[in-house]
C-alpha cells in the first residue's frame, strides 16, 4: 500500500489529467448539480495545476526563453477557452467577461506575480537583479497592447459605449498578433540574450533536462489536461455566478476569479524561479503573461464574435484606467534601473492589492 501511495503521488500529473477527462466525459452527459459541483471544482483545479506542470516540463527541454513562452500560451490558451464558454452561455450579461478577465490577468501579473517575485528575489539575494532591456522591452509590448485593446475603445466614436466597431476590433486584433509575433521573434530568435537570467541560484530544482520522449508525453497530457480545464469549466461557470452573486460582489469579479485560478501556477513557478535567484525567468513568466492574455485573447475573442452575438465591451473604466496608468509608470520605474529592492516588489504588492479591494468594493 505505501509503495502504491508513494507510485501515485509520484504519477500525479498522469493521472489527474485523465481523471478530469473521465469526470468531464461523466458530467457532460449527467449535468451534474449541487454537491457533486465541488468534484468538478477539484478536477478543473488539478487540470489547470497538472497543465502548467506539464507545460513547465516541455518548458525545461526546450529551455529559455522558449520555456517562459510554452508556460504563457498554456495559461492563455485556458484562459480564452474559460472565457469563450463563459461568453457563449452567459448571453449579454457576459459582455464585459473579456475585458475583465484581459484587465485583472495584467494586474495579477505586472503588480502581483511582478511584485511577489522581486520580493523573493530580494529577500533572498538583498537586491533582485535582472536584464533591464528585455524586461523593459516586455513591459513596453504589454503597455502599448493594452493601451491599444482595452483603453482606446473607451474613447472611440463609431459606437456608442466602450466598445469597437468591427473595423476597429478587426485592427485591434491584427495589431495585437502582429505585436506579439514581433516580441517573440525579438525574445527567441534576434535579441534572446536579453531575457536570460543575469545570475544563476547554483543550481537547477529540476536536474537534467527530460528526454524528448518524456517532453512529448507531457505535451501530449498537457493537452488532454487543457480540454479538461475548459470542458469543465463550462459546467462549473454557472456556480462561479451565482457564488459571486450570493457574495453581494459586482460581475466584473468573475473575471478576476478565473483569472486567478488560470494564473495560479503560474505565480508558483515564477516564486520558484525567484527562490533560485532566477528573477529574470520570474519577469519573463509575468510579462509574457500579461502579453499573450492581451495579445492572444483579444485576436480570439474578436473571432468568436463572428460565432457568438453578444456584444463585447472593451473599454475600461476610469478607475481601471487610473490602476493601469499606474501600474506602467511604476513598472518603468522599477525595471529602468535592472536591479530592485524589498521597496518595489512592495509596491507592486499594494498595487494589487488596491486592484483586488477595489474590485470586490469598486
Amino acid at each position: 500500500m505505501e509503495i502504491m501511495m508513494r507510485a501515485l503521488t509520484r504519477h500525479w500529473t498522469t493521472l489527474v489529467p485523465l481523471l478530469a477527462a473521465v469526470v468531464l466525459a461523466i458530467s457532460w452527459i449527467t449535468h451534474p448539480t449541487g454537491p457533486a459541483v465541488v468534484v468538478l471544482v477539484l478536477a478543473l483545479a488539478g487540470a489547470v495545476l497538472s497543465a502548467v506542470q506539464h507545460a513547465e516540463v516541455v518548458a525545461h527541454r526546450v529551455g529559455e526563453p522558449f520555456g517562459s513562452l510554452v508556460l504563457a500560451v498554456a495559461v492563455t490558451i485556458i484562459e480564452v477557452g474559460l472565457i469563450v464558454t463563459l461568453m457563449a452561455s452567459g448571453g449579454e450579461d457576459a459582455s464585459s467577461l473579456a475585458r475583465d478577465t484581459v484587465f485583472a490577468a495584467v494586474m495579477i501579473t505586472c503588480n502581483g506575480i511582478f511584485g511577489l517575485s522581486l520580493l523573493v528575489g530580494a529577500v533572498r539575494r538583498g537586491v533582485a537583479v535582472f536584464n533591464a532591456e528585455g524586461t523593459g522591452a516586455a513591459l513596453a509590448t504589454v503597455a502599448t497592447l493594452a493601451t491599444f485593446s482595452l483603453v482606446l475603445p473607451t474613447f472611440t466614436t463609431s459606437r456608442p459605449g466602450p466598445e469597437f466597431s468591427g473595423a476597429q476590433l478587426a485592427f485591434a486584433a491584427v495589431a495585437s498578433l502582429v505585436l506579439y509575433g514581433l516580441f517573440v521573434t525579438v525574445q527567441t530568435v534576434r535579441h534572446p540574450g536579453d531575457f536570460l537570467p543575469v545570475e544563476s541560484g547554483g543550481g537547477d530544482e529540476h536536474g537534467e533536462k527530460p528526454t524528448t520522449r518524456t517532453a512529448l508525453v507531457s505535451l501530449a497530457l498537457l493537452l488532454v489536461a487543457l480540454i479538461g480545464v475548459v470542458g469543465l469549466a463550462k459546467l462549473v461557470s454557472p456556480s462561479i455566478e451565482h457564488g459571486v452573486a450570493a457574495a453581494g460582489l459586482p460581475r466584473s469579479a468573475v473575471g478576476v476569479v478565473i483569472a486567478m485560478l488560470v494564473l495560479l501556477p503560474e505565480t508558483l513557478a515564477a516564486v520558484r524561479a525567484a527562490r533560485r535567484a532566477r528573477v529574470q525567468t520570474s519577469l519573463n513568466l509575468a510579462l509574457g503573461s500579461a502579453m499573450a492574455s492581451i495579445g492572444l485573447t483579444i485576436p480570439a475573442i474578436a473571432l468568436a464574435t463572428v460565432w457568438i452575438s453578444t456584444p463585447l465591451t472593451l473599454g475600461l473604466g476610469a478607475t481601471q484606467m487610473v490602476l493601469l496608468a499606474l501600474t506602467v509608470v511604476v513598472g518603468v520605474l522599477t525595471v529602468v534601473p535592472g536591479r530592485a529592492t524589498l521597496l518595489q516588489g512592495g509596491v507592486h504588492l499594494v498595487l494589487f492589492a488596491g486592484f483586488i479591494f477595489l474590485a470586490v468594493s469598486p
